[in-house]
């Protein structure tokens, strides 16, 4: 099977689809310009080239066209955290936990999460 890739922007859309489910170019839009200024036309146009590419299905049986994604979020963060982790850190996921713990100090939830994500492999 092709891996997708999707772009900043695209990432950025599937975000929203993640969140709403489905949604129009409107709504999506709308989401979008509440943190970064962009066009309608440019968000239509990405959505449109997502299709294309199999990112997003598009529900076209209405005049408003519906889009969801038609990539999961757990599969997508994973082949970008490999591709990063292979590029950035070659290879070693210690080396991007490491770093990763080194530039932030966790919160009480957020350690009691790694030590039982550790105990599990234990």
């Amino acid at each position: 099977m092709k891996v997708l890739k999707p772009t900043d922007s695209e990432l950025e859309i599937l975000q929203v689809l993640w969140e709403k489910g489905d949604a129009t170019v409107r709504e999506v839009h709308e989401q979008l310009i509440e943190t970064k200024d962009c066009g309608y036309t440019t968000t239509l146009k990405l959505m449109q080239i997502m299709f294309e590419k199999g990112l997003v299905l598009r529900d076209d049986s209405n005049r408003t066209h519906v889009y969801k994604p038609n990539v999961s979020r757990e599969k997508t963060q994973k082949q970008m955290l490999n591709k990063m982790v292979d590029a950035l850190f070659r290879g070693s996921h210690t080396q991007l936990v490491m770093q990763a713990l080194g530039s932030h100090t966790p919160n009480r939830q957020e350690l009691e999460k790694i030590q039982e994500l550790l105990d599990s492999y234990k």
